[in-house]
């Protein structure tokens, strides 16, 4: 038991460490992203911009792949605090035979964990407030889109002599 604790404790320290890091190599990713994307207008055809292209396409994907091995790892803990299986309203519960009997041997998984409906904390008044802002921010976001087809569709007709 000490074992799993140790291990525990371990990978909860790695989590605390390595959350900021991918923050951070995010926005250090967006500025080389940024470089790159000009210097491929600038030298288009150039091999090592491609190859660099290509290199930094490889590490946004392998950096992509380890964060999603901490996320499951932080995702589990959270569930699992201390290492040791246990009822998860939501997710998982051991069901005794007799609980199975009492479902007509279904096994059917909502028969058992149920669903966790998250509480965010707002007031009725606040979450009208927010759907009303939303919505709002979807008819600006809709209407920019509007004028952005008519600015494409304008420039393509150019294009192709219409």
């Amino acid at each position: 038991m000490e074992k799993i604790d140790t291990a525990n404790q371990s990978q909860r320290r790695l989590a605390e460490y390595f959350q900021p890091f991918f923050a951070s190599i995010h926005e250090m990713l967006k500025l080389i992203d940024r470089k790159v994307r000009k210097l491929d207008k600038e030298h288009s055809n150039n091999k090592e911009v491609k190859t660099v292209k290509t290199n930094l396409d490889e590490l946004h994907k392998e950096i992509k792949d380890s964060e999603y091995f901490f996320t499951h790892i932080n995702w589990l803990q959270e569930r699992f605090p201390v290492a040791k299986y246990e009822d998860v309203t939501g997710l998982c519960k051991l069901a005794s035979p007799d609980e199975v009997k009492e479902q007509d041997y279904s096994l059917n998984p909502c028969r058992y964990f149920g669903v966790v409906i998250e509480e965010d904390g707002k007031t009725e008044e606040e979450f009208v407030e927010e759907i009303i802002s939303l919505n709002e921010e979807l008819v600006q976001l809709n209407t920019e889109a509007r004028n952005l087809e008519g600015i494409i569709r304008n420039n393509m007709a150019e294009i192709i002599g219409e």
